[in-house]
């Protein structure tokens, strides 16, 4: 489709070299934005290297590929269309790889078959990463031509960085201005430390900085907008018909809460309609009004006028404009809150108070109030049920323990955990008696000497001695009496009917025991109690009858109704607490119900107002600390 480009490229490369880089210099002077830099930067391209096209491909969504400019604007050909999307196939690996490509647009014909048309593309990138690929068809007669122009097409695309500076220092020197007569007008205005003075000096210098006919400042006063202070204005009076207009244009502004331009863009979706009015009758005059927002709330409104020849379109502009407003903002609303007559101020107060409380906004917040005022009231001056919390752990009421009766080893376990036992008749386990046996039958033996001894003396008629040999023998005969009564103790029987509660002694067997220590404990499961732990600070108001339920933790959805039965008059430490301990009788039992199970029990201690139930441990806590 363009044919001839390369024979015109080839014929007259001198001169045309010294045009194409007399564009890129005067290229790399343009200020406009980057869509028509690009532009402008792939046809420089085309034309330094004699390329039949270029064009710049862009990530977009889910990693589809758009154009972001090309060269020459997109025909009906159908080779243009081929080369374009060949070029997109090969830009998708350029752009993940970051390196160029450059392939032949017919991968049939043989490589040494010149000339040839070629598909060079090359990243665009910055330090950070590739943001997309430009890709260029040429037609070339040998591989020295090819080369050739990759590196000229690389070397032009590095004004697209240089470019890019340039774009960004301007765009941060613009941001710089508006910073810099911002500052100066506030400034200016902090000058001042009356309201009026200042408020002046703010329309003053936005009429003077923003080359303004007239700079007027608005605050809401109650439905309406009244004008406070109008630039280069010292009195006005309320019955001229532009400070009426004006407030009108005020007015329409705030309650649009946006900036209002006329002439409106076409674009707008705002009214404009009092300030079209106020630039007919006052004017012609080009209006821009802006909300003076505090707290997001509009309390003023800033409206500007000038020349028609000079509209406020320009985006950048009305940014500083606003800038400058917000800045000012808060000083403006303070001063005007508080430079007034103390009366005035009360009264404002008052209103505002009263607006938000009787006013429309804030619906749901007010129904909350109410709703919160009527819970007060109700825990003021209502009785509930007071109840005292307590922890509890359930107890066997008949419970007994088998002990060593001697210092031996366990030699056999019969009952575990769980096992139910009959009085006098399950054997528990076995104490060693070994050892016992052994002494017993030494004892005997001595006691069999000092009897024959005892026999030997009375024969001889040795009274003394014979005594003495007796009483031997009976000291013998009493510790032979109670080894034997310690062998008949080494077999372990239940001494109550019940379920074994102890731990599991089979992982003992062979371990030593001493005397009195505990090796079954037997409690009767079918007759349960309660023990409460009740808190130092509850005690007083705990009694013997007194009525509650208790749940345990095994069961929370079950409720066991109980009566207060006996109450210890000494306090226990528990987790460092001071604790009484309130045993209780329990109305009904349930299947599930064991010793040692714990959870919460609840005391009923009578009526008492809501207000009282909540706040009575704060009341004694700080009657404890402030008292002296």
């Amino acid at each position: 489709m363009f044919g001839n480009q390369r024979q015109v490229f080839a014929r007259d490369r001198g001169h045309e070299d010294h045009s194409v880089l007399k564009e890129l210099t005067d290229l790399l002077r343009f200020d406009g934005p980057p869509h028509r830099f690009l532009a402008e930067l792939i046809a420089l391209q085309c034309r330094l290297v004699g390329a039949d096209g270029g064009v710049v491909f862009r990530p977009g969504e889910k990693n589809r590929l758009e154009i972001v400019a090309m060269y020459p604007l997109l025909g009906t050909e159908t080779g243009c269309l081929d080369w374009i999307a060949k070029a997109k196939e090969h830009s998708l690996g350029v752009i993940s790889s970051g390196e160029a490509a450059v392939e032949p647009e017919d991968p049939t014909r043989e490589v040494d078959d010149w000339p040839q048309r070629y598909l060079i593309i090359l990243p665009v990138q910055n330090e950070e990463s590739v943001r997309a690929a430009a890709a260029f068809v040429v037609e070339v007669g040998n591989r020295e031509e090819l080369l050739l122009c990759r590196e000229r097409i690389e070397l032009s695309l590095l004004s697209l960085n240089y470019y890019e500076i340039r774009w960004t220092l301007r765009q941060r020197n613009t941001a710089l201005d508006r910073i810099r007569v911002a500052l100066e007008i506030l400034t200016a205005f902090n000058r001042s430390g009356r309201f009026m003075s200042a408020a002046m000096a703010f329309c003053n210098e936005s009429a003077t900085r923003w080359h303004c006919n007239r700079a007027s400042l608005g605050f809401l006063n109650g439905r309406y907008v009244r004008v406070q202070a109008m630039s280069h204005t010292d009195k006005f009076s309320r019955e001229m018909k532009l400070l009426q207009a004006i407030e009108t244009t005020m007015e329409e502004c705030l309650d649009q809460d946006v900036e209002v331009i006329h002439p409106a863009p076409e674009d707008a979706t705002y009214v404009s309609r009092a300030a079209a009015q106020l630039s007919a009758d006052h004017g012609p005059a080009a209006v821009l009004s802006l909300p003076i927002r505090q707290n997001g709330e509009v309390p003023a409104v800033m409206t500007l006028e000038r020349t028609p020849e000079h509209p406020f379109s320009a985006l950048g502009e009305i940014e500083a404009v606003r800038l400058a407003c917000d800045l000012c903002a808060p000083r403006l609303v303070e001063l005007h809150g508080n430079d007034r007559w103390v009366g005035t101020r009360m009264a404002a107060s008052a209103r505002r108070s009263l607006g938000v409380l009787l006013g429309p906004k804030h619906t749901w917040i007010k129904v909350w109030a109410v709703l919160v005022f009527l819970v007060a009231v109700s825990l003021t001056f209502l009785q509930g049920d007071y109840r005292i919390e307590a922890p509890f752990v359930f107890e066997a009421a008949t419970q007994q323990v088998v002990v060593a009766p001697f210092d031996t080893f366990i030699k056999t376990v019969s009952a575990v955990t769980g096992d139910e036992v009959e009085a006098g008749k399950t054997t528990l386990g076995v104490l060693e008696t070994s050892e016992l046996r052994l002494k017993l039958a030494a004892l005997k033996a001595e006691q069999m000497g000092y009897q024959k001894q005892m026999a030997a003396s009375m024969r001889d008629q040795k009274t003394a001695e014979a005594q003495i040999a007796q009483a031997q023998s009976d000291k013998l005969a009493a510790t032979i009496r109670l080894l034997e009564q310690n062998i008949g103790q080494a077999t372990l029987v239940a001494p109550i009917t019940g379920r074994v509660v102890s731990e599991d002694l089979k992982g003992q067997i062979g371990a030593p025991v001493e005397t009195g220590k505990i090796l079954f404990e037997i409690a009767r499961i079918d007759s349960l109690r309660a023990e409460l732990y009740v808190r130092e600070e509850l005690i007083t108001t705990v009694k013997v009858g007194q009525k509650g339920e208790l749940a345990s933790v095994a069961h929370p959805d079950q409720r066991i109704p109980f009566v207060v039965e006996r109450i210890n008059p000494m306090a226990d430490v528990v987790n460092d607490q001071n604790v009484f301990k309130v045993r209780v009788q329990l109305l009904e039992r349930r299947e599930w119900m064991r010793p040692g199970m714990e959870g919460i029990a609840k005391i009923s201690a009578g009526k008492k107002r809501y207000v009282w139930i909540a706040s009575y441990r704060l009341a004694n806590w700080l009657r404890m600390k402030l008292w002296i």
